[in-house]
């Protein structure tokens, strides 16, 4: 079977267990008596741990086998998917999602080096935006699937379908053949090994990390509380939130992917940044349909812009990762995943789910407030999950600024790693 194919299956189950809480949310809310702010919580405390962890494992990628770091990723995260079925109370809820982000911490940058060494640097848009098909494809099969199964058979139940996976995906990893690192490269780069502090002079990568924490803000807040948004707001069933929230993800998010992906190997023919361009393109054509899909009247509506929304995020990931494999040398691209990914976690994602539950539960003790309410009744919860989620086009357009600075350092930066060692580092102090 195709390596890339195998990758990609993995990554769908990575976000498929990722995202099954905030599918399962309000059934969770209501068993446990949470808040937002203690809903937002689980999906917050994965982050951070996530992130921490996904350094050392990320240097440990580069250094060892990426099949085996994968294949035990994938058991232990499964294995805490179907511990937080039995969870008696919220405590063991929150254990069971710091394990599991051990396990997941090992995927991105283990196979996104590995994809770097199967395809050479004027294709890797197209396969990297495959691989992070896993974001959408994922998602929306929980929110497809999690919603109607625990309508019909209870939350936990949910929990154990989405863990058992794994028993048809470890096998078919360990049967890959592991590319030899930098197999892929056009043309000799500079040294085969580098340092961390060598990388984190390169300009183009802080500006992708800041990218990165603000495009997570809004994905991990979507995520957390897309279907609970449509339950309140639109008044649906759990079964139908979870679909309507699948479907923005399913269309919205394949479509902004494979689309950028294909986009940005025939751009980057034409000038070096043109991936960076693209992708402030589509973050700042996504704004005004996150207002629109937020502030709708009827659940129609609401998913149609929503999904366009989605897309422009979506699109972000292979016009920007295969823009990380352009300014670093091949045996430093797993930790470049990895310091990436820390950053933009602790910084961005890991605020999502919480500070938007906690706006949330502000906007409706106000919303109760001036109504003359002495309770914080449902429609109140309502009012103000909506208007916490209007941050979310604001920041929109705060990422296509970014993305826009770093359009205009990349040039320098990939031309500086295929320079010899001496002369990179000329360059760098000039």
């Amino acid at each position: 079977m195709s390596p890339l194919l195998v990758l990609v299956a993995i990554n769908i189950l990575n976000f498929y267990d990722r995202h099954v809480l905030g599918a399962l949310a309000e059934p969770i809310r209501t068993e446990f008596q949470l808040s937002d702010t203690q809903v937002g919580l689980l999906g917050s405390v994965f982050i951070w741990l996530y992130a921490i962890v996904g350094v050392p494992l990320g240097r440990l990628a580069d250094r060892r086998s990426r099949k085996t770091l994968l294949a035990c990723g994938i058991l232990v995260w499964s294995a805490l998917t179907g511990v937080a079925a039995i969870a008696s109370s919220y405590a063991l809820l929150l254990a069971s999602r710091l394990g599991f982000a051990v396990g997941e911490a090992v995927v991105a940058p283990a196979a996104t080096s590995w994809i770097g060494d199967l395809f050479p640097a004027h294709k890797r848009s197209r396969p990297l935006a495959l691989f992070m098909l896993g974001v959408p494809v994922g998602g929306a099969m929980t929110y497809f699937f999690s919603g109607p199964i625990a309508q019909a058979f209870g939350w936990r139940v949910a929990m154990v379908i989405a863990a058992a996976p794994a028993v048809f995906l470890v096998p078919l990893l360990l049967r890959l053949r592991e590319p030899q690192r930098g197999a892929a490269e056009n043309q000799p780069c500079g040294p085969t090994n580098g340092s961390i502090k060598a990388m984190l002079r390169i300009p183009t990568l802080w500006w992708i990390i800041a990218s990165g924490a603000t495009l997570n803000f809004n994905m991990y807040a979507l995520g957390q509380f897309m279907p609970a948004f449509l339950s309140r707001i639109h008044h649906v069933t759990l079964a139908a939130s979870g679909i309507g929230t699948g479907i923005s993800y399913a269309i919205g998010g394949i479509t902004g992917s494979l689309f950028a992906g294909w986009l940005g190997d025939r751009a980057i023919h034409g000038r070096p940044n043109a991936r960076l361009l693209w992708a402030c393109v589509f973050s700042i054509a996504g704004a005004p349909f996150a207002y629109l899909g937020i502030l709708a009247g009827d659940i129609g509506a609401s998913v149609a812009f929503l999904t366009v929304f989605y897309g422009s995020l979506c699109a972000y990931y292979g016009l920007v990762y295969a823009s990380i494999q352009d300014i670093v040398p091949p045996r430093m691209r797993a930790s470049a995943m990895a310091i990436y990914f820390m950053a933009m976690y602790l910084c961005g994602a890991s605020f999502g789910p919480i500070l938007t539950g906690k706006v949330s539960d502000v906007m409706a003790q106000h919303a109760a407030a001036a109504a003359g309410s002495a309770t914080v009744t449902e429609a109140f919860r309502a009012v103000g999950l909506q208007q916490a989620m209007l941050i979310m086009p604001a920041l929109s357009v705060v990422l296509a600024a970014v993305l826009f600075m770093g359009s205009r350092t990349i040039t320098a930066d990939i031309a500086r790693q295929f320079l010899p060692a001496g002369a990179r580092g000329a360059t760098t102090s000039a």
